[in-house]
């Protein structure tokens, strides 16, 4: 009777023990996939002809709208249209067309960087960049490397052209500013030239509660404010040096690009609409992306650009969340600050 219990608990003991190594051999070639997985998630070049599109759309409505007979005689006529087209277009420019929607982090740096970059590889002088730019602003460090970005093409003497139908505010036009020309729907809102920093403190609340908060830094100025220790005036009126600092130098690069500007008149921060950005100098012409390029379209080529990352399972299922989040927040009308 003991042998037999003995040998049913060694049995079950095997058993357990061969759940477990095959539970953990499953866990190490997931881990393993997933890790491979990460290491080959890059990006990929997406290139649509603006052209055709447009092409196709005008064809869509006529098919529905004009009588058979006179629909034929278009699509005889658009034959010998591309012919002429096809003899004429190798002296058309090019025209490569970005989309930019900005958020907090200016995240989408990351393909503009890839787009631009792929741009000056094929891109010939009389070409044409056209960046559809939607953005409240962000961080400094974000928005800079993205107006670096933009840099790169006027060095190599590539016309900008900036079309904003809804928002370039403050990082957002520190990256306009960049443009040889800066288009704006009549209600856009620009500007928003300053910098702000905000944040809580709990000093006071922790002291009530008797809940010590310590730091350790070296360096005098390595913390100006905290959030949970007291603030000094002497770390206000460093942080406040600063944000002066960023200030002069956002101001002297929308200056030496915008030749005429009254800068200091335009630098406190305040936004405007469209139609007193054009008055201030702050934009050049008043038209959304949409005419732009479709006038465009009858004499250059239009090559829509979009630099896509490959996402894992989890920043999928963290994109769904984040939706998810964001359609429940009630809306709210906001400003830039």
């Amino acid at each position: 009777m003991i042998s037999d219990a003995l040998f049913a608990l060694i049995l079950f003991a095997a058993k357990a023990m061969m759940i477990v190594l095959m539970v953990l051999l499953i866990l190490l070639v997931f881990f393993g996939l997933l890790s491979r997985a990460k290491e080959k998630l890059k990006g990929h070049l997406q290139v649509k002809n603006l052209n055709h599109k447009y092409a196709e759309m005008t064809e869509t409505i006529l098919t529905e709208t004009l009588p058979k007979k006179a629909f034929k005689q278009y699509l005889k006529d658009k034959k010998k249209a591309e012919k002429a087209w096809q003899t004429e277009s190798e002296q058309a420019k090019h025209v490569y067309v970005l989309n930019f929607q900005g958020d907090l982090n200016a995240s989408a740096v990351t393909s503009l960087r890839e787009e631009i970059t792929a741009i000056l590889n094929v891109a010939n002088q009389g070409d044409e960049v056209v960046l559809r730019l939607e953005s409240a602003g962000g961080v400094v460090h974000g928005y800079g490397l993205a107006a670096a970005q933009l840099m790169r093409l006027r060095a190599r003497n590539i016309q900008l052209t900036v079309t904003i139908d809804k928002m370039a505010a403050s990082g957002g036009y520190m990256m306009a500013c960049i443009a040889n020309k800066i288009l704006s729907a009549p209600f856009a809102i620009i500007g928003s030239i300053g910098v702000i920093v905000q944040l809580p403190n709990f000093h006071r609340l922790l002291k009530e509660k008797d809940i010590d908060f310590e730091q350790v830094m070296s360096g005098e100025y390595k913390r100006t404010l905290t959030l949970f220790g007291e603030n000094t005036d002497a770390g206000r009126d460093k942080l406040q040096a600063e944000i002066e600092t960023i200030h002069q130098q956002f101001k002297q690069l929308i200056a030496e690009h915008r030749q005429g500007l009254d800068i200091n008149q335009v630098a406190t921060g305040e936004h405007w609409l469209g139609q007193q950005a054009l008055a201030l100098n702050l934009v050049d012409e008043l038209t959304t992306s949409d005419d732009y390029l479709l006038e465009q379209s009858k004499t250059a080529h239009l090559y829509e650009m979009r630099y896509e990352m490959k996402k894992s399972f989890l920043s999928k299922l963290t994109a769904t969340a984040r939706l998810t989040q964001q359609t429940l927040r009630p809306f709210l009308l906001m400003r830039p600050d």
